[in-house]
């Protein structure tokens, strides 16, 4: 047991740390299973929203820093590719693009003159 007040400190706080890394990696295997069920159920409804709710799983981790990026995409990925085998087509985007395009600005960049 530690003797210095901010090592006390860190013990708690990486006992709470360690609880909540272990809820979301256990939500994330959570969300893993149901996906295979829903695979082999073959229902592509459930096979979509079995998807969605492990790809938020994922990037609840990844944002925890819990799993790192390149594992998140990784996983991402090849969870599209089991949906997309069984024939369940990608799901599109909500996010709302911008379509105003930005006008160009005409302005000369301005130039520094030496002055001596």
């Amino acid at each position: 047991m530690p003797i210095i007040k901010s090592a006390k400190k860190r013990v708690k706080i990486a006992a709470k740390a360690n609880i909540r890394n272990t809820k979301t990696r256990q939500q994330l295997r959570d969300t893993f299973k149901a996906f295979k069920l829903a695979l082999e159920s073959g229902k592509t409804e459930a096979i979509s929203k079995a998807q969605h709710a492990a790809v938020s799983a994922i990037d609840i981790a990844a944002k925890k820093n819990v799993i790192h990026r390149n594992k998140a995409a990784r996983k991402k990925s090849q969870l599209a590719t089991m949906a997309k085998a069984i024939g369940v087509k990608p799901a599109k985007s909500t996010a709302k693009q911008s379509t105003v395009a930005k006008k160009a600005t005409s302005r000369k960049p301005v130039r520094k003159t030496a002055k001596s």
